[in-house]
């Protein structure tokens, strides 16, 4: 596996793309959940809902149909003053999905500037936020790769799976690609382990082996497998404001603490012990 070292930036506003061409690997929910989290801390939040299943528009109680959104951003259509909806999170806005947003990859394929439609959009009217979020789709597709080209940073969900660990090199892949060719300061922000459950060997064992390969790319926290973290979305809320005091909200607390912090990865902190069923 290839390493990357870890830096932070010194941007005002963070723009932090969490990514993972691997569905179900809690990627949505860690977009929806982080944002939440860092709102609650004071730090004003942006969450991008870029994947046309617009999961995080429909976790925060929002409609797929909702417009402007991104489409609109990426298009020129609309500014992020425009698209930019408050949610029930005091502090965190979003620019929801919606329909149109489903062929946009096809019609990005022959558009001039297509890599860097996102990056464009967010070039201005951003500095009010502390930290822009990307809820990137489950691939590596045009919407992904503008997102990458906007971000500062990569944040890359890891379900504590054996195939997940071959869909990090890949991932990883396309960061460095993108490093190379459209965002030279495109970093690792780091790699959080989701879906943990202390009951399977399996996890301890794909843990201790990104572990390995990753020192000081894997964030302490862990992720949890969750009931709370998954009732939450039916009911159009983040964790925190369904169940403040579950595992998985407590675990995504700390997360967003060492994003602020800007701490040190290892060793790890948060699924140990914890009960899943909370």
């Amino acid at each position: 596996m290839v390493s990357f070292p870890f830096q932070r930036g010194r941007a005002a506003t963070r723009i932090i793309a969490i990514a993972n061409q691997k569905g179900g690997v809690g990627k949505t929910t860690t977009a929806v959940n982080l944002a939440a989290c860092l709102a609650a801390a004071e730090r004003r939040t942006l969450l991008l809902d870029i994947d046309p299943q617009g999961n995080a528009t429909s976790g925060l109680g929002f409609e797929h149909t909702a417009a402007p959104g991104v489409y609109e951003l990426i298009t020129g259509e609309a500014r992020v003053a425009e698209a930019a909806r408050p949610t029930s999170v005091p502090g965190l806005d979003l620019v929801p999905t919606g329909d149109r947003l489903i062929g946009a990859e096809l019609e990005l394929a022959e558009a001039p500037r297509r890599e860097t439609r996102l990056k464009e959009a967010l070039s201005t009217k951003v500095e009010e936020y502390a930290y822009v979020l990307i809820d990137c789709p489950p691939s590596l597709g045009l919407l992904t790769i503008n997102a990458l080209a906007a971000a500062h940073s990569v944040l890359i969900p890891l379900q504590c799976e054996y195939y997940a660990l071959e869909g990090l090199a890949r991932i990883i892949d396309a960061v460095r690609l993108c490093r190379m060719r459209l965002s030279p300061g495109l970093e690792i922000e780091g790699i959080v382990l989701t879906m943990y459950d202390s009951r399977l060997n399996l996890c301890e064992q794909v843990e201790q082996e990104v572990r390995r390969h990753f020192p000081r790319e894997v964030f302490r926290t862990v992720i949890p497998r969750n009931v709370r973290l998954s009732e939450a979305p039916s009911f159009g809320k983040p964790v925190i404001l369904y169940d403040i005091r579950s595992a998985g909200a407590e675990s995504y607390l700390r997360l967003a603490k060492e994003i602020i912090d800007g701490t040190a990865k290892s060793p790890r902190q948060g699924a140990g012990g914890t009960d899943p069923r909370r």
